[in-house]
C-alpha cells in the first residue's frame, strides 16, 4: 500500500491497488446523509480522524463544501495539499485520497433538476464506483444472504397468519398510484437490492432507539419508506401513526449505517403490525364519516 501512495503519478490501477489493501481491514463508521432541496441533492459524508480514505470517483464538476476537519489530500502527481475547514470550492472529476487529521464533514452539492430521490440512480449519475469496490460489495452481500432464511420463513408464516398471498403483497408493492416524494430535508437511508426481497431500505447513517427514520405515508400516499421497507422476523423498525393520520417509520433498536462506503443495516418491520395499523386506520376513517 505504501508503494501505491508514494509513486510519482497516481493512475486508476494504483488507486485500486491502494483500495484493495484498505478493504482488507475493518471499515470505519462514515455516515452518509442525503439531503434534498428544490433542484438540489447534497451528499454529506462524515469521516473520523485517523482514517486513510479513498473516495469514489466523481464523474462531474460540482460544488464541494468542507464544513469541519483537516485532511492531507494526495494529488494525482504525487504532491500533497493540506485542507482545513471551512472550504468551498469546485471539485473536479476523479478520485480523492487523503489522511483525515481531525473529524471531517464533507458535502458534495449536485444539481437535481428532476428532484430524483432514488439514491442508487443519483450515485450512478454522479459517482463511478471501482471494480475493486464492487467485487468487495458482492462478497459482503453473499455473506449476508445466508442469514436471511429465517426472514423468508417468517414471511411465509406471516402470509398464512394474515390470509394473504405473495402475489397480493407484490401487487400492492408495485402499485405506483399512491406514491409521493419524501419532503425536502435530510435522511440517512437509501434504496438498494435486498437479500430479503426485491428492493429494500438501508441505513447510511446510524439510528438510535426511538429515532424517526422518515415519513412512510403522507396525506394518504406512500413514500419510498412505505413502499420498500421489507418484513423481518426480528425487525429493527416500526410504523407509527401520528395524530394527523400520517405514518412515520421509527427505529425500535440500534440500526448501523455506512461503514467504509458500504451501506448499513437493512431497515425492516413486522408486516403483521403494519397490517394491523392499516386496519385500525381504516376503522378510524369509517368512524369519521
Amino acid at each position: 500500500m505504501n508503494e501505491a501512495i508514494t509513486l510519482n503519478v497516481l493512475t486508476k490501477e494504483k488507486y485500486e491497488k491502494a483500495e484493495s489493501e484498505l478493504l482488507k481491514h475493518p471499515q470505519v463508521d462514515c455516515a452518509v446523509v442525503h439531503s434534498f432541496g428544490p433542484g438540489t441533492y447534497i451528499r454529506q459524508v462524515s469521516i473520523p480522524k485517523g482514517t486513510f480514505s479513498i473516495g469514489h470517483a466523481q464523474k462531474l464538476e460540482h460544488t464541494n463544501i468542507m464544513l469541519k476537519g483537516k485532511v492531507t489530500m494526495l494529488n494525482d502527481d504525487g504532491s500533497t495539499t493540506l485542507l482545513e475547514a471551512p472550504q468551498i470550492f469546485t471539485g473536479k472529476p476523479g478520485r480523492k485520497i487523503g489522511f483525515i487529521h481531525d473529524d471531517m464533514v464533507w458535502l458534495n452539492v449536485y444539481p437535481n433538476i428532476d428532484n430524483e430521490q432514488d439514491i442508487e440512480k443519483l450515485e450512478e449519475k454522479y459517482l463511478d464506483k471501482s471494480d475493486t469496490f464492487k467485487l468487495a460489495d458482492e462478497s459482503r452481500e453473499k455473506l449476508l444472504l445466508s442469514n436471511r432464511s429465517k426472514d423468508e420463513h417468517d414471511f411465509d408464516q406471516m402470509l398464512l397468519d394474515l390470509g394473504m398471498s405473495k402475489d397480493k403483497v407484490q401487487e400492492q408493492s408495485e402499485n405506483a398510484s399512491d406514491l409521493t416524494y419524501l419532503p425536502h430535508g435530510s435522511f440517512k437511508i437509501k434504496t438498494a437490492k435486498s437479500q430479503i426481497h426485491g428492493t429494500g431500505i438501508f441505513a447510511t447513517g446510524d439510528h438510535v432507539f426511538g429515532e424517526k427514520i422518515g415519513p412512510a405515508r403522507i396525506d394518504g400516499k406512500r413514500t419510498i419508506l412505505g413502499r420498500y421497507t421489507n418484513h423481518a422476523k426480528y425487525p429493527n423498525a416500526q410504523f407509527v401513526e401520528l395524530k394527523d393520520g400520517n405514518i412515520d417509520l421509527i427505529a425500535i433498536k440500534k440500526i448501523f449505517g455506512s461503514r467504509g462506503g458500504f451501506h448499513g443495516d437493512e431497515i425492516t418491520v413486522d408486516y403483521r403490525d403494519a397490517f394491523a395499523l392499516n386496519i385500525e386506520m381504516a376503522r378510524s376513517l369509517k368512524c369519521q364519516v
